[in-house]
């Protein structure tokens, strides 16, 4: 364990505790829900919400922040948030277990997502509508696969960009032709 003061438990809720509560918090639990989970009352949670990142803003070394991405990540393992899920459909539940584990069915989202802000929608929104993934449950699978996609690049740049592009005419069709074609689709040159 790190010698760093600034990793000391804020009213008994550990930086483990708080990354998977906002982990969980992104994944549609209520602040009250959390607080509960911790075995704190409300405004203590709310406190330690509060003073967590003020200890991240003052952590020159940046221990903080990468301990907390790496247990953001593994929210569903924190034995007091591993049973505790928002209120989903049952597709939706499988869609997020799915995102965790199926790299591709990710990276295709991922893309998705990106390609329907390009096309003026909430992306985040629009995962969430189509497949019932929230916002923090698709960043816990970002977090989840960032170092697997990043060793696909290097060990093979042209294939990931060439799925990247696949995945990305996909959806500027199915967006296109969801508002009815792009802007300049009658300009003839």
């Amino acid at each position: 364990m790190s010698e760093n003061p600034l990793l000391a438990p804020i009213h008994g809720i550990t930086l483990e505790d708080y990354s998977a509560a906002c982990a969980k918090l992104g994944s549609g639990l209520s602040e009250a829900d959390v607080a509960t989970a911790l075995g704190v009352e409300l405004p203590v949670w709310q406190e330690a919400n509060l003073l967590w990142p003020e200890r991240m803003k003052q952590d020159a070394s940046f221990e903080i922040v990468t301990l907390f991405g790496q247990y953001f990540g593994q929210a569903d393992q924190h034995p007091k948030f591993s049973n505790l899920k928002a209120n989903t459909s049952a597709a939706g539940n499988a869609n997020t277990e799915r995102i965790k584990s199926d790299k591709d069915f990710y990276q295709e989202l991922e893309v998705a997502r990106s390609v329907a802000y390009e096309y003026g929608l909430d992306g985040a929104q629009w995962v969430a509508d189509k497949y019932g993934i929230t916002l923090g449950d698709f960043q816990i699978a970002a977090s989840v696969w960032s170092d697997q996609i990043h060793r696909d690049i290097q060990a093979n740049f042209q294939a990931y960009t060439s799925q990247q592009d696949a995945y990305k005419a996909k959806y500027q069709q199915l967006f296109a032709d969801a508002q009815g074609g792009n802007v300049a689709d009658d300009i003839e040159f």
